[in-house]
């Protein structure tokens, strides 16, 4: 994932200030995923709650960014494209969309943990938020590609 960002940033990077926020807040949250993916699974290897609830903090303002500002700006900017951008935009959309609330779901579970028995559950549910973590970079990465693709082009 980490590699994936480094690619984005080198493609991307410096095109917009929204763009240039939000794979910085990317790296954050891939730093901050790390950082609790590597505690042992078991009670004696706990994050603590500080810890975990400025892991969702950043996650919620990495997903929040994406909708609100730069899906936004990319999906703008297939409308004044060509037909064939706004349907590879309107193609990469949904599946970033699910991603979302398996995202809001692992927070709503772990932000505000009032019963720590939950974080027994904490690496495996890690894991699955890696995946579906890396799909959605993923996709976000190809819509921001399908829309410079097609405003590098002529009209």
């Amino acid at each position: 994932m980490l590699t994936q960002l480094e690619k984005a940033k080198e493609k991307w990077g410096g095109t917009s200030d929204a763009i240039d926020r939000w794979l910085t807040t990317r790296q954050l949250l891939l730093v901050n995923y790390c950082k609790l993916a590597a505690k042992t699974p078991g009670r004696s290897a706990l994050p603590d709650s500080d810890q975990l609830e400025t892991f969702c903090t950043i996650l919620l303002d990495y997903i929040s960014a994406g909708h609100f500002e730069v899906f936004e700006q990319v999906m703008s900017g297939c409308e004044k494209s060509c037909q064939e951008a706004r349907s590879l935009a309107n193609r990469y959309y949904p599946p970033i969309t699910e991603t979302t609330q398996q995202v809001l779901d692992f927070n709503d579970k772990y932000q505000d943990l009032e019963d720590e028995d939950k974080l027994l559950d904490l690496h495996a549910d890690l894991s699955e938020l890696g995946e579906t973590l890396e799909q959605r970079f993923a996709l976000e990465d190809k819509l921001i590609a399908t829309l410079y693709q097609y405003q590098k082009q002529p009209a």
